[in-house]
């Protein structure tokens, strides 16, 4: 592990901030590293309001797609609510599918089949469009990349309304309206929006024309918060606010659907970090094992038996989903090993048997043993498709764009990404994206990085200091859980390892004049002998509450550890 202490922010901002909120130095730095520098700033980021949304019509096309909508309704026209199956896709089709029927009873839902479709807009879509006589696809989560199927539409009398935030290709499809903040001459003010928080934005100009405001869509921002978390987007701005008051929804009044899957879980109160590694899986799992349709069903459904029932089938599957991704990881550590490659610059493997609903998963997987790019390939129809996961401050876009001679079709994020390619071109693809990866990376970034927001001492953690520290929540990428480090630490003797293999560490350390906290290294097992027989140590960790048998107390959740 790399670790890496922020720069400590401008003294005398840092004092004047303190002197303005009546905080601590350490708090303020923390704030200064989030780019808030003054008391209403500071106010905005505390208390995140439904007022600071912007308006919707500052993105371009706004105002056309709310004009086809219109003129759809008033026409009696079916329309198609089309979206990709994971998190962010299938939350996307159950907002604006819900939010539409409550105006207008033509609206119908289509998730593309991963197997036989794809990522994305399809073909065979657009052509279930024509036969069932739908004359306009709302596509959401997808469709920025998608000129040829759009003009194909056209061409047969469907028009598109695009609402999408990956990055746009050199030419934009020729749709009624393309809702994408990351257009180039689009000046709307937040680029970061997920697929949903795009949706939201059209509903909510859809609510406006009615005299509604975003008050009145509050319920619909439990599936904006899990797709939020799910697609790791930044949390600041506009997706802090809508993050913030969706858990509001999640923990109080959530849709039957996401209820179902709650009362699956021992959990009272979910954190955002409860939603990616708890709801967000289950939800993807009907997209990667069966399909799209069902976690669909599951969000739109108003019946509480009922959504109980799909969410116990969607359980089923995730536990599928488990399973295969295990044993596809440990295939393709051994198919590394078997190649002689785990000095490479990048991962890049391939089974024609492999699933493809979790070979993104396994990507992700990879990185934790070999952490550098990687690509997990499996066979899809005649062509070979792979997801692609990247390590921090590395652009895996950027570099599948210089290899873009051997790909049929790619699109995603700076982290992740999707892709497809002939199978003839795999292994000249693998040479080249190892090249221009070695030409590019720079050698550090190949150790995972542990950023430390400040040096603290044991005696600074207060219990008035950790009711601070909670209202930055909800966490996330430009966000993160502030990360600590703290020198000459001392374990009182009682450190051992546990858990039932004993991979994990459990110690309880002092510091001169400071209370004693618990501290707890998952998989940090082999690292007792580093705090032996009080030898002073330093750690690495972040702050969170330990309930037990009724009683809740602080403890270290350590990241590292080191002599």
């Amino acid at each position: 592990m790399r670790w890496t202490l922020k720069p400590k922010p401008d003294a005398k901002k840092r004092e004047a901030l303190q002197n303005a909120l009546q905080v601590d130095p350490v708090v303020a730095t923390l704030l200064l590293q989030r780019g808030i520098e003054t008391f209403e700033e500071a106010k905005a980021f505390f208390r995140p309001s439904l007022d600071d949304l912007h308006d919707p019509y500052l993105m371009k096309d706004m105002d056309k797609a709310v004009a086809r909508i219109e003129l759809a309704m008033a026409n009696k026209e079916n329309i198609l609510v089309y979206g990709d199956y994971d998190v962010d896709g299938t939350t996307s089709v159950a907002l604006m599918a819900s939010y539409l029927k409550s105006k207008y009873n033509l609206v119908y839902t289509y998730i593309p089949n991963r197997y036989d479709e794809g990522y994305g807009v399809s073909f065979k879509g657009v052509n279930f469009a024509l036969e069932n006589n739908f004359t306009l696809i709302i596509a959401l989560d997808c469709g920025i990349k998608s000129v040829d199927k759009v003009a194909h539409a056209k061409s047969l009398g469907i028009d598109f309304i695009i609402c999408d935030h990956h990055r746009p290709g050199d030419e934009i499809p020729d749709a009624v309206a393309v809702l994408d903040p990351k257009q180039e001459d689009c000046t709307y003010p937040y680029k970061e929006l997920c697929g949903c928080g795009v949706g939201f934005k059209l509903i909510q100009a859809l609510a406006q024309k009615d005299g509604k405001t975003a008050e009145d869509l509050i319920d619909y921002l439990d599936l904006v918060a899990t797709a939020i978390g799910a697609d790791i987007v930044p949390i600041n701005g506009e997706n802090r606010i809508l993050a913030y008051y969706g858990l509001m929804v999640i923990n109080s009044n959530p849709r039957p659907g996401i209820k179902a899957i709650l009362n699956q879980i021992d959990k009272t109160e979910l954190t955002i970090t409860d939603v990616v590694f708890v709801v967000a899986p289950r939800i993807n799992a009907a997209g990667r094992m069966e399909h799209g349709n069902f976690a669909v069903r599951l969000l739109v459904e108003e019946d509480a038996d009922l959504a109980a029932k799909y969410a116990s089938e969607i359980n089923e599957y995730n536990q599928e989903r488990r399973e295969t991704d295990k044993q596809i990881t440990q295939e393709a550590l051994k198919q590394i090993e078997g190649n002689g490659e785990e000095n490479r610059l990048t991962t890049v493997v391939y089974d024609p048997e492999w699933h493809k609903g979790v070979i993104g998963i396994v990507a992700s997987r990879l990185t934790e043993t070999y952490y550098r790019p990687t690509l997990v390939f499996t066979r899809s129809g005649d062509r070979l498709a792979a997801s692609a996961r990247s390590v921090r401050d590395f652009d895996v876009y950027n570099a599948l764009e210089a290899c873009s001679e051997y790909i049929e079709q790619f699109g995603g994020h700076k982290y992740a990404a999707g892709l497809t390619l002939l199978e003839e071109n795999y292994e000249a693809f693998k040479q080249a994206f190892e090249d221009e990866v070695s030409k590019t990376i720079d050698r550090s970034l190949l150790t995972p990085e542990i950023k430390i927001d400040a040096e603290i001492n044991l005696e600074d953690i207060t219990p008035k200091f950790y009711r601070i520290l909670k209202q930055f929540a909800p966490y996330g990428p430009n966000n993160m859980t502030p990360v600590f480090m703290t020198n000459n630490l001392t374990d009182t003797g009682f450190g051992k390892q546990v858990g039932e293999d004993k991979t994990h560490l459990r110690l309880t350390v002092t510091q001169p004049k400071s209370n004693s906290f618990v501290c707890i290294g998952f998989g940090m097992g082999d690292k007792l002998d580093v705090v032996s027989d009080k030898k002073p140590f330093k750690a690495v960790y972040s702050i969170d509450e330990n309930e037990w048998q009724g009683n809740v107390s602080l403890q270290l959740k350590l990241r590292d550890i080191q002599e």
